[in-house]
């Protein structure tokens, strides 16, 4: 019966008079409840602060009345396009600008595009309340929005779905990144195609909530391409265009690789240039306390060695260690000692890690004979199937 309430009283609203609506308003529903009937808008004030916790700001509120109904009275001034946030809270939580990340399904939050003029229609469910949300007659830039929601949303189910169907443990954490990063690519797949900047800069934060985009530096120098040229003065690009700068970001895919001195395990010290391979090339930043590389090296870059290395493979490892005893025990034991071996042994505070702008390992670069970064991050039966296709054909 509330279900059916809701939807005569939706229905309600929508037959009335356009002078009579609110620029920003709708039905919420409240099941349960745990929810407090308010809904909040929030303004970003920069690109950071886009589907971020705690840092936007709180512009106004409107209370959801018994019937769902809930109208704004308060919206800023915006002759070009601005991006907000509405978001429900639930009951004792005080902070009013905490936004629910972690799981989409349950996701508290969603962004709109407003602009002077507007007449924003929204529905929406509060316990689901971003794969709920709906705008009645979207403007082109707010439905992109939302088709940009079901993109994510789907992505996110499958990687779930195969997520738990893999192995777990440290050991596999590679396997759980490469789903991870298929999840990405369906947010960053619709960036690379949408012609909204705003919508895109959403798709942008979606990818890493976190800031984290170690992984896709690729992608984020890539936007800042395609929108500084017609809104090289907007701020958020601005913003994005310093972020993704190449001093800000890892050494990205096309470039040359530094041509820097390592300390080797036999202790001599030689340039990476000279231990190039005649067509191939990678680099491999490993540790011996790290489970995934322990077992790429075993699995992986032992049997490719055996098979390339004549064909003109070569591998240059390079480890986070500072205990120089782990560090050679580990590459014996692994059967990694067919190829070169360097390390600074100040684990962490490993100089070349810097000099590549990195944190995460895992990691590795495949490099052309001309020492050009082809490829960047390969590992598994992509690693395998990469140098196999490069080198063979």
């Amino acid at each position: 019966m509330q279900k059916v309430a809701y939807l005569l009283s939706f229905i309600s609203f929508l037959n009335m008079g356009c002078a009579e609506k609110a620029p920003l308003s709708g039905y919420l529903q409240l099941p349960g409840d745990e929810w407090m009937p308010m809904i909040y808008l929030i303004q970003p004030t920069k690109l950071d602060e886009v589907a971020a916790s705690f840092v936007g700001q709180i512009i106004d509120s409107a209370q959801v009345g018994d019937d769902g109904y809930f109208a704004f009275e308060r919206l800023p001034d915006a002759p070009e396009s601005m991006l907000l946030e509405l978001a429900v809270q639930k009951k004792g939580e005080r902070f009013l600008n905490r936004l629910n990340n972690e799981d989409l399904l349950t996701a508290n939050y969603f962004p709109i595009i407003w602009k002077n003029g507007n007449q924003l229609e929204i529905s929406a469910t509060a316990n689901q309340f971003q794969t709920s949300f709906d705008i009645i007659n979207p403007s082109p830039e707010n439905a992109a929005l939302i088709h940009l929601r079901d993109i994510r949303f789907k992505a996110f189910q499958q990687y779930l779905q195969k997520k738990d169907s893999k192995k777990h443990g440290e050991e596999y954490l590679l396997e759980e990144e490469a789903l991870y990063l298929n999840f990405q690519k369906a947010i960053i797949d619709f960036a690379e195609n949408t012609d909204h900047l705003l919508t895109a800069l959403a798709a942008i934060r979606w990818v890493s909530p976190e800031g984290d985009f170690e992984r896709v530096p690729e992608f984020l120098f890539s936007q800042c391409e395609k929108w500084q040229e017609d809104f090289f003065d907007h701020p958020w690009v601005i913003e994005l265009c310093h972020k993704s700068s190449r001093e800000q970001l890892p050494v990205l895919k096309g470039d040359p690789m530094l041509d820097f001195p390592l300390p080797m395990a036999s202790g001599d010290t030689i340039a990476l240039y000279d231990l190039m391979g005649e067509g191939l090339t990678i680099l491999d930043l490993w540790a011996s306390w790290c489970a995934p590389c322990r077992r790429e090296n075993k699995d992986i870059l032992v049997p490719l060695w055996e098979k390339y290395h004549d064909k003109g493979l070569q591998i240059t490892a390079y480890a986070l260690d500072s205990s120089e005893k782990a560090w050679k025990q580990s590459i014996e034991k692994d059967g990694a000692d067919r190829w070169e071996h360097a390390s600074h042994l100040r684990g962490d505070d490993a100089p070349l890690l810097e000099m590549l702008r990195l944190r995460t390992i895992p990691a590795n670069f495949i490099l052309d004979a001309d020492g050009i970064i082809i490829a960047k991050n390969l590992h598994g039966e992509e690693l395998v199937k990469f140098v196999e296709e490069y080198l063979m054909h």
